[in-house]
């Protein structure tokens, strides 16, 4: 008797989504719109993470328009936060690589063929990210470029690197590709870093399994050809939101630092995190002070300073927590 084989997808599309109702038709129609991608076996997976909008109904009504083209999944999440929303995505997808793309993140109509070739030429890499573009409802701030990169938008040129993951140097978990290999090989189906809940901008949750794939072997590339456009409404850009993405981005880098760390290197890693971050906020202090109050972006730096300082105190609190509620 003859077994049925079930060939693996070239790619799936994966897109977490909180209550994007409203944000999802624009960015559908982007991914309908894709080109040069005949020749490709894909799928999209949306992973509702709880929303209390009518994203299902949305979402029900493009399956249909998207029939005849790919397979357009909906799966929901109950267990909150990005990180168990992207491990959800990564269960279900039956694509050799993962595309993760955010529904605030518009590709590039080429966006999806750029990025199944760059795996074909890049075979060493496990994740690969390109061009983030913001998109903002009103200007931004005077040296905003400064800070851009916490908004999750890179530019860095127009040649392909590699990223830096041991300076926590990494691609955003937007617009990022991923060989399912390397991520069901080796990130963890616990993370320590769920992403933003509400009230909580704590970060690191994309770049936790980053980290794990890349002491894994697996390299990061940087793929100047794949273009996306973040949407940033106006109150991305205003002081309370930027001052808690700030604090948040600080928090999470003592964590971020333990990956892979041996026992002997935590208490060092501890040392340099306060010492170092306790150096750049009186740096920071001396040469800005009279600037301080009226400038964001040197605010902004400060937080996230006084954040990174705060990182290993925070991760105790989180560890002490996590005994209690075991208890």
């Amino acid at each position: 008797m003859t077994q049925l084989v079930t060939r693996n997808l070239d790619i799936s599309v994966a897109i977490p989504t909180y209550n994007g109702a409203t944000r999802l038709p624009k960015f559908l129609d982007a991914l309908f719109n894709q080109v040069d991608i005949e020749q490709l076996n894909w799928e999209i997976i949306i992973v509702d993470n709880n929303s209390s909008d009518n994203t299902s109904e949305v979402i029900s009504n493009y399956q249909k328009i998207f029939s005849a083209k790919c397979s357009l999944k909906y799966f929901m999440e109950p267990q909150q936060g990005a990180a168990y929303a992207r491990l959800r995505a990564v269960r279900e997808a039956r694509g050799d690589l993962i595309a993760f793309l955010d529904d605030d993140n518009l590709p590039a109509p080429d966006w999806l063929s750029s990025a199944y070739n760059f795996g074909l030429e890049y075979p060493k890499a496990g994740v690969w990210s390109g061009q983030i573009h913001g998109a903002f409802e009103v200007k931004p701030p005077e040296n905003f470029a400064k800070i851009h990169a916490f908004l999750a938008i890179r530019e860095d040129g127009e040649q392909p690197h590699l990223f830096e993951p041991d300076k926590l140097r990494l691609p955003p978990g937007a617009a990022l590709v991923v060989r399912k290999k390397a991520w069901s090989d080796n990130v963890p189906q616990k993370p320590k870093l769920s992403g933003k809940l509400p009230g909580i901008l704590v970060q690191g949750d994309d770049y936790e399994p980053l980290l794990h794939i890349h002491y894994a072997g697996w390299e990061i590339w940087y793929n100047p050809t794949m273009h996306t456009y973040h949407q940033i409404p106006h109150w991305r850009l205003e002081k309370d939101y930027l001052l808690k993405l700030a604090r948040g981005c600080g928090l999470c880098v003592f964590q971020l630092r333990l990956i892979n760390a041996k026992n002997w290197e935590k208490p060092i890693i501890f040392i340099r995190t306060v010492l170092g971050n306790l150096r750049r906020i009186l740096k920071h202090f001396i040469k800005h002070n009279n600037h301080l109050n009226d400038d964001i972006i040197l605010l902004f730096e400060m937080e996230f300073y006084l954040g990174s300082l705060l990182s290993p105190f925070y991760s105790f609190r989180c560890f002490l927590r996590n005994i209690n509620q075991k208890t």
